[in-house]
């Protein structure tokens, strides 16, 4: 296995709206964030992912981008970013930002002209077609409700958007399209970029002919995903794209990818194919889905999590890599989901960050989980803001009449809003982000759960976290060891071990409040070991042939 700078790394990710406001506005900026990279470089990040900052209308925030090549104004200009750059890079960190290619904003100059005319230079930019019957080209659902078709009457045809009607998709059969993306990949490597977090990437390559996707049960709209989900062009595309770009660079890829499979990942990620280092795969965060989706509610089984991650671990072992991460800008917090964001806060979430960095892979941590910043709970609809929960609330209550407190409870648990209130700095007014009114309500709990209070307490999650990290950067086996689950049928306990060279890293967590017994299998033999890491007081020199776990217990042991 070849040794990589981004296989040893640990990313953070920041979205900037909701991480630190220098202004007042109430909306995070980029100053803000250079006012905080000590405290990033303390926690121990290597790299620092940067959500959107692009010039955008921020319909979906952000995602929707009217120009590549400059920088939003209420975040702040190019030259705050060229200074954030510096700062970063100054500190021996690293700088990645998102890469949105497969739709613009309608704000887009290329769309501008697009729509004008059926003979507009620009118009095989984007995914044009007439209507069928009346209606729109074909059946397919917007993955934020509604079609993904909108009528524009200028020259009477549909445009495709897989998500919002502002998120026109781009036509990446169209040769030209795709040199001045790639022409914009290099405007930034050139200014000094470490890397891209490749937003829904493997949806650029759609099925010829566009086909209506199978609707047995008769539905207005349906997913159309098998026709634009890993399609037919993409590793094409993936190739082309670092011919042309990324193999000229120094750089990290991840590519976000709904829907894939081990075996795709195997080709996007397999080290001879030159595509991206690594895919954000969904299939641990849909465990608790049920058959109609996101919101539907079903409890999460720890066997079906310990089935998925042990899948993917000894799936890409010695071909790709694995990316880490148990919530993100679009998932609710990780404590609130995986642990026990009430009774057990402390415990379960320094037990779900081992579980996470004791993997093969590389682990991202998002903004405000190295604090065990929790869900929220508005009171009302109308104070949350994110459009993919707003258009689902309007869909299910408004238009079909749904209880609205069940659609809460889904929002409760599934909302984007839940990973976007603002970052929790201090106990002053609004956690200390911002002097103004900010553009999301802060979460109640700040006065308990806020950066200060965690750097200023030793036994704090902050400082688990710096301790995971120096593990890390302290042991090969912690990046490179191979995975293998023991106690697989165990519905408490997931344990697995680490194993490189000749030494072992033994695994243990407690995924609930009971108290079970763990029993170390026979065939894992040892001569000598120590105590790591561990979330509770522990006696390193007890026997661990056989032992009682404290609720949400974590413990590392490297054998010899």
């Amino acid at each position: 296995m070849k040794k990589q700078w981004w296989k040893e790394a640990v990313v953070y990710q920041i979205y900037p709206r909701s991480f630190k406001d220098s202004n007042g506005d109430g909306i995070g900026d980029i100053q803000g964030i250079i006012s905080k990279l000590d405290y990033l470089k303390d926690l121990g990040v290597d790299v620092i992912w940067l959500s959107p900052v692009y010039k955008s209308p921020n319909d979906d925030n952000g995602y929707d981008i009217s120009d590549y090549r400059d920088i939003m104004d209420e975040f702040g200009t190019m030259a705050d970013w060229e200074e954030l750059l510096a700062e970063i890079h100054k500190r021996g960190m690293k700088l990645i930002m998102d890469l949105v290619v497969n739709h613009t904003s309608d704000e887009h100059p290329w769309f501008i002209e697009s729509r004008k005319s059926k003979d507009n230079p620009y118009r095989d930019y984007y995914i044009w077609r007439p209507g069928k019957d009346g209606k729109e080209p074909n059946n397919w659902e917007s993955c934020f409700s509604g079609s993904a078709w909108e009528y524009d009457e200028t020259t009477g045809e549909y445009y495709l958007h897989l998500f919002s009607k502002k998120q026109p998709d781009l036509n990446w059969e169209n040769p030209k399209l795709r040199k001045e993306v790639y022409d914009m990949m290099k405007f930034w490597l050139d200014k000094g970029i470490d890397g891209f977090r490749m937003d829904v990437i493997n949806f650029i390559s759609k099925v010829p002919g566009l086909p209506d996707a199978p609707n047995p049960e008769g539905r207005k709209y349906v997913s159309g995903s098998q026709f634009f989900m890993n399609g037919p062009r993409i590793h094409e595309f993936l190739q082309e794209m670092n011919r042309e770009v990324l193999s000229k660079y120094d750089v990290m890829t991840v590519g976000e990818m709904p829907g894939v499979t081990v075996e795709e990942a195997k080709l996007y990620t397999g080290e001879d194919r030159n595509e991206v280092n690594m895919v954000f795969q969904f299939e641990h965060v849909d465990l608790d889905s049920g058959p109609n989706g996101k919101w539907d509610l079903r409890p999460l089984k720890l066997k079906d999590l310990k089935e998925s991650f042990t899948k993917w671990q000894k799936g890409l072992e010695g071909i790709g890599w694995n990316s880490l991460y148990l919530n993100n800008h679009d998932q609710p917090r990780m404590v609130s989901r995986f642990g026990n964001d009430q009774e057990y806060r402390v415990e379960s979430a320094k037990m779900l960050a081992t579980f996470l960095h004791m993997l093969q892979g590389t682990p991202y941590i998002y903004q405000g989980e190295e604090i065990g910043m929790t869900n929220v709970r508005f009171a009302s609809i109308d104070d949350y803001k994110d459009i993919e929960t707003l258009n689902m609330y309007r869909e299910k209550v408004v238009e079909n009449g749904e209880d609205p407190q069940k659609v809460m409870e889904a929002i409760y648990a599934k909302g984007r809003d839940n990973a976007r209130t603002p970052f929790q700095w201090d106990d002053s007014e609004n956690a200390g982000f911002t002097t103004g009114t900010p553009w999301i309500k802060v979460n109640p709990n700040y006065k308990e759960i806020n950066a200060k209070q965690a750097v200023e307490d030793s036994n704090s999650i902050y400082h688990y976290y710096r301790k995971l990290i120096q593990l890390r950067k302290q042991y090969p086996i912690v990046v490179y060891g191979s995975y293998d689950i023991i106690l697989p049928e165990h519905e408490q306990i997931y344990a697995y071990t680490r194993t490189y060279e000749n030494e072992k890293l033994l695994v243990i967590l407690n995924f609930s409040a009971e108290q079970p017994t763990f029993e170390l299998p026979k065939e894992i033999t040892f001569t000598t070991k120590e105590l790591l890491i561990s979330n509770y007081d522990v006696n390193g020199e007890e026997s661990i042939d056989k032992f009682t776990l404290k609720p949400y217990e974590a413990r590392v042991y490297l054998l010899k």
